[in-house]
């Protein structure tokens, strides 16, 4: 039987939200705006995923009218992860993807994540998630931090955000950024190290995938230091990054061995997954900065996470508004 919201009930989550407990699967009529209970679509359809705290029928309704000018809009249903999470993610099966700009315009005016994906990865079955460090699992950038020990914060978090533009060659850039580093005392690096800010939802993330099995790793530009101590700290299965040079207890300003890059990212990924016999499929990247969109292309879910627009417009997916767990949305748990 079709089910109609009207006033007040299509601003109301409770409404929407019970409504969509009656049956797994809803079809919307745009022109008679109208909901009816419907069959199950092929799992292997396009899909696109809205991430909300408050979902209801005018929010879902006006996403799909606007898709339906590109698409066609096919089963709705509740994603499985929402009872888990503080947020609701509704899935849309549709016969292929809409134009990102589309899925832009939509996001930013109600504030909500889209995530548009022409086929997800398990969540119950093994896979290889590899992430960025800094600005992706923590809240800040560590080379920033250590630069404002001796003066140059300023100096050095400007060169950082070209690089994360694209706009500076990251090997370069980082060299020219850890030679101000010389002669601060390593001791030093353990207050930021003590008080490094996780981002709000890695623990969330994290715990759901090594539940199912999945290969958790950081590959970052950054610092072995601050890796290892998160290595230990997450439970993670490896992490690659820079070793800082020091001599004395003192830091020289250089790098020990071949600088961890944009390519070391993507070696990374792929190393595990030869190692685990994961399938691609099964392979998630996760970061913020240009230089890690190579990682961002070897895996099936290149997810982007507060990132620049460049970043954003190249990844499968961006989280944009919320925290990591919500990464979980992006993947097929039902």
């Amino acid at each position: 039987m079709a089910h109609f919201f009207s006033g007040n009930a299509r601003f109301s989550y409770t409404d929407f939200i019970n409504y969509m407990q009656q049956s797994t699967f809803h079809t919307y009529a745009c022109q008679s705006q109208q909901w009816s209970a419907s069959q199950s679509s092929s799992s292997s359809a396009p899909v696109v995923t809205v991430v909300t705290d408050n979902p209801n029928a005018h929010i879902i309704e006006s996403i799909i009218s606007t898709l339906a000018e590109q698409v066609t809009c096919e089963q709705v249903y509740v994603h499985a992860m929402s009872e888990h999470l503080g947020a609701t993610g509704i899935c849309i099966s549709v016969d292929r993807l809409p134009e990102h700009a589309l899925v832009t315009q939509l996001s930013d005016k109600f504030h909500v994540e889209i995530f548009a994906q022409e086929a997800q990865p398990m969540l119950t079955e093994p896979g290889v998630l590899v992430m960025d460090m800094d600005s992706t699992v923590i809240q800040i950038e560590c080379i920033d931090e250590i630069a404002k020990l001796c003066g140059k914060g300023e100096e050095v978090s400007a060169v950082t955000e070209l690089a994360m533009q694209g706009k500076l060659d990251f090997a370069e850039s980082l060299l020219q950024r850890v030679q101000c580093l010389a002669g601060i005392d390593i001791k030093h690096l353990a207050q930021i190290r003590d008080s490094i800010p996780l981002m709000p939802g890695i623990y969330t993330l994290l715990q759901h995938l090594q539940a199912h099995g999945w290969t958790t790793a950081i590959a970052s530009g950054g610092f072995t230091y601050f890796a290892e101590y998160l290595q230990a700290r997450l439970g993670l299965d490896m992490v690659v990054a820079n070793e800082l040079g020091q001599e004395n207890g003192l830091l020289t300003g250089t790098i020990n061995g071949p600088i961890s890059d944009a390519q070391t990212k993507a070696d990374t990924l792929n190393h595990l997954v030869a190692e685990r016999q994961i399938p691609h499929e099964q392979t998630i990247a996760l970061g913020d900065g240009a230089n890690d969109l190579v990682m961002m292309a070897h895996a099936k879910l290149g997810m982007a996470y507060h990132a620049k627009p460049l970043v954003q417009e190249k990844a499968t997916a961006a989280i944009r508004f919320g925290g990591l767990e919500n990464t979980l949305f992006a993947l097929r748990a039902n």
